[in-house]
């Protein structure tokens, strides 16, 4: 049994933007701002925390995550059709790449930019009842499966020396490691496996010095893990679902975090579906930018 240290900071709302299934929350440190979806109640947020200015942009279909692109004003979309370049103002989308056609079931769920410019995400069974979602990797030219029969799927992140990269079975509870190398992808090892009443894995986020720090649904709270897979920081949140996070902010030391109100009453969970923030002493990484 892990008894990692309680963080003694609590995050605060930084937008109600009451989400149905907040996620995919990323900082644009060309413009300091930061941005999230809503996967049930389509839509990407986006505020400039200096301004306290935010607002919502609806979309035409479930999104997962989004991604940077050289045009800050341009974002790769994780739609459940499938990657799309998506203009924020215009609201114009271009599709990229589908990878599973033939599973209208699944649609994508999250995702980053990996160290070497590829992206890296996931796909899962949208009612959540059958191991069909896989893990994949798009360079700009190829798509390629690395992992696969999974019923939900979280991350995928990278150590800061781009050598390890970390994804997450949701419904079994176990975070993976894979060896990164010479542009192979190994094969998964068990890095973390969530105890009993401690949720379930979501998504996560890798600091400066190489920590990942998980968010627990159904557990209201986060964890930081070392290197090694050991749990040392407990960081408690004021709502059940706690669905992703991302460092942004002043130093990149500002973790902000999206949660669900998804199949929560707002009379027992008020605090549901918001965007939080909380100032840490930690340094996170900046985002990569796919320019695929």
């Amino acid at each position: 049994m892990s008894h990692p240290t309680v963080y003694p900071k609590a995050p605060h709302v930084a937008v109600p933007s009451a989400c149905t299934l907040g996620e995919g929350v990323v900082w644009d440190h060309r413009t300091e701002t930061v941005l999230w979806v809503d996967i049930k109640s389509p839509a990407i947020w986006r505020c400039t925390p200096a301004t306290g200015r935010h607002g919502r942009i609806p979309v035409p279909e479930p999104v997962g995550f989004v991604l940077l692109t050289p045009d800050p004003e341009t974002v790769v979309a994780g739609f459940k059709s499938g990657l799309a370049r998506f203009h924020l103002a215009s609201g114009r989308s271009v599709p990229i790449v589908a990878p599973e056609p033939g599973r209208p079931d699944n649609r994508i769920n999250d995702g980053h930019v990996g160290p070497d410019g590829s992206i890296y995400f996931g796909t899962m069974h949208d009612p959540e009842t059958e191991p069909t979602g896989a893990f994949w990797r798009w360079d700009g030219k190829e798509l390629a499966c690395f992992h696969e029969g999974v019923v939900v799927t979280n991350g995928p992140v990278s150590s800061p020396d781009g050598r390890t990269l970390y994804a997450t079975d949701t419904t079994r509870g176990t975070i993976y490691a894979f060896d990164f190398e010479q542009g192979r992808i190994g094969k998964p090892r068990v890095f973390v496996q969530f105890e009993q009443g401690w949720g379930h894995p979501d998504g996560m986020a890798v600091d400066a010095g190489g920590r990942l720090w998980v968010c627990h649904w159904g557990g209201s709270r986060i964890t930081r893990f070392t290197p090694e897979g050991e749990a040392e920081l407990v960081v408690p949140v004021p709502t059940a679902q706690v669905t992703n996070c991302a460092f942004g902010g002043p130093g990149m030391r500002t973790l902000y975090i999206t949660t669900a109100s998804v199949g929560h009453d707002p009379h027992t969970d008020p605090m549901a579906g918001h965007l939080y923030a909380l100032e840490t002493e930690t340094q996170g990484l900046e985002a990569g930018i796919f320019e695929g």
